[in-house]
């Protein structure tokens, strides 16, 4: 098994606290951010950044979808991680200063993929679709925070 990652970032037009409040608030704006990818969405714990425990969907694929339960933690400032209980899938939100009034937001993810030619097809075309999905959880938070 190979790890497999697929990484996407954007400039938003927000300071870094504004954005990374948003990010970590599961209660309300997380919600609005995501894209028909994602269903069953549902905070069952905390519901401000770390402590929190959400559950969704993903469908990365017509035939691909993950049951994703998550423990939300706050690593280190400015920084959300969100580990699946169900898998070895991690996504860590980065969000920093970049130039005044403006942040950099990075989003990871990686997990344990699968071996022989499934893996050679998971490490080849899952980062780029999960990289298109998480462009578009991006937009939608600059959106939200550029109002």
């Amino acid at each position: 098994m190979a790890q497999v990652e697929a990484t996407t970032e954007r400039i938003i037009a927000a300071d870094a606290g504004t954005v990374f409040d948003a990010l970590a608030d599961y209660r309300g704006t997380r919600a609005k951010l995501l894209p028909e990818q994602f269903s069953e969405y549902e905070v069952r714990e905390g519901g401000d950044g770390a402590g929190t425990l959400v559950h969704w969907k993903l469908q990365a694929t017509s035939k691909r979808v993950r049951d994703c339960l998550l423990e939300v933690t706050e690593p280190t400032s400015g920084q959300l991680a969100e580990k699946d209980r169900n898998s070895s899938m991690v996504t860590t939100w980065t969000v920093t200063p970049a130039g005044e009034g403006r942040s950099k937001v990075v989003v990871t993810t990686v997990w344990n993929g699968a071996g022989g030619i499934g893996g050679f097809f998971e490490r080849t075309f899952a980062p780029k679709g999960l990289g298109r999905i998480y462009d578009a959880v991006l937009a939608r938070l600059a959106a939200e925070v550029e109002k």
